[in-house]
């Protein structure tokens, strides 16, 4: 048997399947027309796309699928599971705070203003997207799971929506929110006979992009941690118990009995782009001693501004004195990012998350075995790269192992 993970990100959308033991026997890929500019019509063609494009030996094994999306990103759909307005997508910044005498979150703010505009009479679901995408595959909407649901307001420790968010008319629109994994119900007749499907494939409650990432990488234990190395830093921590502060933009995400915290620094791989090509930044590297400091202080930030681990949103970006020799000066860079990560990781700790004890790297930066060994100096604990970090990859893992993913 197979199983099919599907993931809907910024840019585009991707597939992996993976058998039994775990392995990826088939990846797809479906882009957008304009990413900046998507909406359900391009999901809905992405998804077919990817269906299509798996080979029918597959198809026809197909045992679960789980999908992924965008946190924040979120739309209306009547009976029929058809939008009645265009989606907002995550970076969707016209709902505000929301016009309430008392600011909403984020995805549930985008939903009341959603209900405010032409066609929302006709409206029966309040979704996020990795909902919807599910729901075309079962044909029964009305479901969610407490990843993508955080950010409308679900109480993750209560496993409920507030009583006030109960209260106010879009409400009667909230999905049930089961937990990421759960069975959500039988690929519909309809899809299963168009792409060939396996008839008993089940469609399980999927998560957001970001968490899906993590779960590839198979991080379990907690004090284990991921940091993504890409435009910036985002760091997530399994912790036995919840951290959360609106200063520092910290969060917990439900993770079975466990909680996964994390932050995000405004530094990472965009600093280093603004001087080094990606081919200049392979060859410096490996010109670096890793284990003699570079003798610079920076704090690297692409703009002025910084949100965790401190909070200054004036805060300049401090990248001098800049040394003619650009192996030092890269280096520099690396261990101000470094740096960064270690307070960050002990800010999780100071607001009660659990030490640190081992680092697991994924993005594009985690190739880069110089700023490895600097990191590991920094933080006083191992750092391995990731075999796995792809959010197509996590959310195949969560096709097959359902609920018992999580500890």
């Amino acid at each position: 048997m197979f199983y099919l993970g599907l993931d809907f990100g910024t840019s585009g959308a991707r597939a992996c399947v993976i058998d039994a033991a775990g392995q990826v026997v088939f990846e797809a890929r479906a882009g957008y027309v304009m990413p900046q500019q998507q909406d359900t019509a391009d999901w809905r063609a992405a998804l077919f796309d990817l269906l299509a494009q798996m080979p029918p030996a597959l198809r026809a094994a197909l045992a679960a699928i789980a999908v992924d999306g965008t946190s924040g990103t979120v739309l209306l759909a009547d009976d029929g599971l058809e939008p009645v307005a265009p989606a907002l997508l995550y970076n969707d910044m016209r709902a505000g705070a929301g016009a309430d005498a008392v600011p909403l979150p984020g995805s549930l703010a985008k939903g009341v203003w959603l209900m405010r505009q032409a066609g929302s009479a006709h409206a029966r679901y309040f979704l996020h997207q990795a909902d919807w995408l599910a729901a075309l595959l079962t044909g029964v909407g009305g479901l969610t799971d407490y990843h993508n649901a955080l950010k409308t307001g679900f109480d993750p420790h209560a496993l409920s929506w507030p009583a006030w968010i109960q209260a106010l008319p879009i409400a009667q629109l909230l999905p049930r929110v089961v937990a990421p994994g759960t069975q959500l119900g039988r690929i519909n007749r309809h899809t299963a006979r168009h792409f060939n499907l396996n008839p008993a494939c089940r469609v399980r409650a999927g998560t957001t992009d970001s968490i899906a990432a993590f779960v590839a990488t198979g991080v379990e234990q907690p004090g284990y941690a991921v940091t993504s190395l890409g435009t910036t830093l985002v760091l997530k921590l399994l912790s036995t118990t919840p951290v959360e502060s609106a200063e520092y933009g910290v969060y917990s995400h439900r993770f079975g009995n466990l909680w996964l915290a994390g932050g995000a620094s405004n530094s990472g791989g965009g600093v280093l782009r603004q001087f080094f090509t990606d081919a200049a930044l392979a060859g410096l590297s490996m010109k670096i001693h890793p284990d003699q400091p570079s003798g610079l202080d920076y704090y690297p930030l692409p703009c002025p501004g910084e949100r965790f681990p401190i909070h200054a949103p004036a805060l300049l970006p401090r990248l001098a004195p800049r040394p003619t020799d650009d192996v030092r000066f890269l280096h520099g860079l690396l261990e101000g990012m470094a740096r960064i990560e270690a307070q960050g990781y002990a800010r999780l700790a100071e607001l009660g998350a659990t030490p640190l004890r081992r680092v697991i790297s994924a993005g594009g930066g985690s190739k880069n075995e110089a700023w490895r060994r600097i990191r590991e100096n920094q933080l006083g604990v191992p750092v391995a790269t990731a075999q796995q970090g792809e959010a197509a990859f996590g959310a195949a893992r969560l096709a097959q192992a359902g609920v018992k993913l999580f500890p």
